[in-house]
Formats: C-alpha cells, structure tokens, sequence
C-alpha cells in the first residue's frame, strides 16, 4: 500500500495547511465585525463572492488540464507548463486591464460610488491569484506538498500581519500617540477602512507570485496554437462545472431569506434564519476540508497513474478508503454537535440550527465521492459529461431549494445539498461505467455509509442516557472495530500497490 500512504501523507499536509488556515482567517471574523459597521462589511462579502465567480473564469479550467496533458504521453510537461501560464497570464491581464478601465462604472453599478479603487485592487487580486494557479499545480504534481503548504501559510501570516498592523495598531498609535512618523503616514489612510482588507490580501498574493516564481524554473512565455488548442477543448467544460459547483456551494444562502415564508421561525426573521444557516454551515467545514485536501493531492495523484496496468484498481482502493475515512469524519463531528456548537456557536441561537450539519456533512461526503468518480471523464478525455453533470447539479440545487424551502425552512437547503451530490454522484457513476470500468467496492461503501448514518441517527437519543460520552466513544469505537474486521485482509495484505511503487522506484 506503498502508494496509498504517499498519497494520505500528503493529504493530510494539505489538510493541516487548510484547516490551519480556515482557522487563522476565521479569526478575523470578530476583529472586522468590531472594526466595521455591518454596511461597511458588506461591501467585502459582495466584492469577495463574485471573486468566487470570477476565479473559474480567470482559470477557466488550464488547471485540470495542465494536470491531464503534462502526464499524458506524446507532450512534454515543460511546453504544457509554459502553454498553460503564458496562457493566463494574458488572458488575466486582459480581464482585469478591463475591470480597472470600467472600475467607476462597475462601483457605480454596485452602488459604492467612489469605491472604484476597490475594484482596481480587486482585479489586481484575481489575476494574480490566476497566474500562480498552474506553479502550484506544478508543485502539486511535483508531489513538493511541504513547499505547497509553506507558501500557503506564509501568505495567510502575512494577511493577518497586515491586517492587525492597519486596523488596529495605527489606529491605536495615531489616536493614542499623535501624527504617525512620515514612514508610516506615507501608507496609512485614517479615512480608509474596508480598503486594507484588499490592499492586505493583494500583497500577500503577491508575495505567493514571488515565492512560486522558481516554481517555473527555465519559464518561457510561449504560446503554439497547436500546444494550446487541444488544452482549451479538454479545458472549456470545467468553466461550466466552477460555475455551477459555485452555484451549489452559494445558492443555498443566497436565496433562503427569499423563499423563506414570513414568520415560519417563532421569534426569528427571515435574515436571522439565514445567519443561523450561515453559521452551522460552517460547521460542515470539517468535512469540506477534508475534501479539499484529499482533492489537491488526489488529482495529480490519479493523472500520475493513469498509464499504469492496475490504475482502475488503484482508484477503487483510494475510493474505499476515501469512503472509510469520511465516514468517520461524519460520526466523529455528528455525535458531538452540542460540544462543538458550544465551542464554535457562542451565541445560544446559532445553536438552534445544529440539526442540520449531518445533511452538510453527508452532503460533503458525497461531494468527495464524486470527485473521485470524476476521474473518468478527465482521463478519458470527455470533460462535456463533467459540465452535464454539474449543470444537473445546479438544477437540482435551484428546483428543491424553490420548493423546500417555504414547507422544511433551512433544513430543505441542507437536504437539498445532500440531495444535489447524491445525484450527481449516482449519474457520475452510472456513466462512467459505460467508458472506464473502475472495481468500486459498491457493496461495502453502502454499507459503511447507512451504518454512519445508523450511528448518527441512534446518537439523537444520547441525551436522554446516562453518561452519554461513555455511548459516544463507544460508538466511535464500534465503526473502527467495524472497519479493523472487514479491512483486516486488505490492512496486511501485500498487494500489487506495493509492487507499482517498487516498480516506479527501481526505475528511476
């Protein structure tokens, strides 16, 4: 298994770096909600989920194939690399030369009159955000994770760094100690606010442009329509899959307060029902980063191995393992809600909404099970089936939360999430049988699924038993045991996987 430990090393250094910094940014939370009044805050969230928007297009898709090219026999990663970023390089200073050209109109557009600087920086963020998207790719498929990660959180310190240096201490200096020393006044505002949120995360950003640049050691800006055209049609559907990916993760809360009816919630308003969702969908961040993380180290991971005899055989162990391991992250946070929403929900009300996490934490499961389907129409060369199925996802994601929403409130969104990846996970499945035949354990990922959630649902009753954190560990205890007697054969077996590894080696 020689094979699948590198590939759980790595994600669990992908891991560490983004819960780290899921943490060290959620931290700023209370400092901007003390520092900025809820309109002047509100201009953040608008300006940064259009960035979730405007990222795919800035990309749209090199990424994935960088990864399906550079691995693919007959092309030479150099070219695919110096194709890929000469690429968006172009492309991204083109989009944001635009955005800064209409920067008065578009703030005029969002009402934010004499803003437009914001969305100079703003277009400034994205585009280099875009550019360094293929050197960490590089690094990815280099499998240089620990070089990934220490970017990451360089970047992430310095945003915080900055961010507490503009918005708390020059402040305190400048009202507590006088007029600033002429170095400082020449970068401080005190009519600016909002403004050194952008201006923080821009330097960051490019201090991740500094530090990946040996990441293309010998880069040529160079640009073949031959090289480029076959990347942009395996490429051009992963646009349509961001977007409709973007729409699933946000429609949820975009339109909840809409389709809420008034008064549904005793004593609670459309938009508090909508801040409570909010809320406890964070907590569902535990499997989301666990996802993630297995994705950044998966993809490169599976394009590495494409060529490989036993490749379908590969995939369906990581699957099974990926299904184990997320099954474990369900029961662990499920069972353990009303702690974890003490810790992480201080204000009682959130609370109210924690029985909707394990909808959002099954969700992500299936979310991560169809990342991992989608390796066939990636190595198969047919990303249209991947747009297909992310715009049925959309659709599903629009129609049930229209029709859930008015009769289960904010418990319709959450099946509705649920419902979504389910779907999408069942098509990419049926599917992908027809064009690349992977031996999905199928059997055993059901029941390792409806056995979690057998244990989640029991765990409804723990607060009517007697020393129910003696029950929780004991039903912790039951799934690994589980796992230990189904697995034992597969966890000491010597299997071909080691072999691959050995193989791969002894020829280098």
């Amino acid at each position: 298994m020689g094979l699948l430990k590198k590939l759980a090393g790595e994600t669990v250094l992908y891991g560490a770096s983004s819960i780290l910094g899921r943490f060290l940014n959620y931290l700023l939370v209370p400092l901007y909600t003390a520092v900025f009044s809820p309109g002047e805050y509100g201009i953040v969230t608008e300006l940064y989920a259009y960035v979730a928007f405007l990222n795919i297009l800035y990309v749209y898709g090199l990424e994935t194939a960088y990864f399906r090219f550079s691995t693919k026999e007959g092309h030479d990663e150099k070219n695919v690399f110096n194709s890929c970023f000469t690429a968006i390089l172009v492309t991204s200073v083109i989009f944001s030369l635009a955005l800064s050209l209409f920067s008065t109109e578009i703030a005029l557009l969002l009402e934010y009159p004499g803003k437009n600087h914001l969305i100079i920086w703003l277009a400034a963020i994205l585009a280099i955000d875009a550019v360094v998207a293929i050197p960490f790719a590089r690094l990815r498929l280099q499998n240089r994770a620990q070089y990934f990660v220490l970017v990451k959180l360089i970047s992430i310190f310095v945003n915080i760094a900055l961010n507490l240096f503009f918005l708390i201490y020059l402040p305190y200096r400048l009202n507590n100690f006088g007029p600033l020393p002429i170095f400082l006044e020449g970068i401080y505002n005190p009519s600016w606010g909002v403004e050194y949120i952008f201006i923080s995360n821009l330097v960051a950003n490019g201090l991740i442009l500094f530090m990946l640049l040996p990441t293309g050691s010998k880069l040529k800006l160079h640009f073949s329509l031959s090289t480029i055209s076959p990347l942009l049609k395996y490429a051009y559907p992963f646009i349509f899959v961001g977007l409709a990916g973007v729409t699933n993760e946000m429609l949820s809360r975009a339109i909840l307060k809409y389709r809420l009816p008034i008064d549904y919630y005793d004593n609670l308003s459309s938009i508090a029902a909508l801040g409570i969702f909010g809320a406890c969908y964070k907590l569902a961040v535990f499997m989301t980063l666990a996802v993630q993380a297995f994705r950044y180290a998966a993809e490169p991971f599976f394009f590495a191995h494409a060529e490989q005899k036993n490749s379908p055989v590969i995939f369906a162990r990581v699957m099974h393992w990926y299904i184990i391991f997320a099954c474990f992250i369900f029961i662990s946070i499920s069972i353990n809600l009303d702690i974890i929403g003490v810790v992480f929900l201080r204000n009682p009300e959130f609370r109210e909404g924690l029985y909707i996490v394990p909808y959002l934490l099954m969700g992500g499961l299936f979310l991560g099970i169809y990342y991992n389907l989608s390796i066939w129409y990636k190595l198969t060369d047919k990303t249209l089936y991947g747009a297909v199925l992310s715009g049925i996802g959309a659709i599903v994601t629009i129609a049930f939360n229209i029709i859930l929403i008015p009769y289960l409130g904010f418990l319709g969104s959450a099946i509705t999430t649920l419902l979504t990846y389910s779907v999408m996970s069942l098509l990419s499945y049926t599917i992908g049988k027809k064009h690349l035949e992977i031996p999905y354990k199928v059997g055993k990922a059901i029941f390792y699924i409806f056995f979690a959630f057998i244990i989640v649902f029991s765990s409804t009753y723990l607060e009517e038993l007697y020393s129910a954190w003696i029950i929780r560990i004991g039903m912790i205890v039951a799934f690994l045991f589980t796992i230990l007697i189904l697995e034992r054969e597969t966890l000491y077996e010597k299997t071909f996987i080691e072999t691959s590894d050995d193989q791969i080696h002894s020829e280098d």
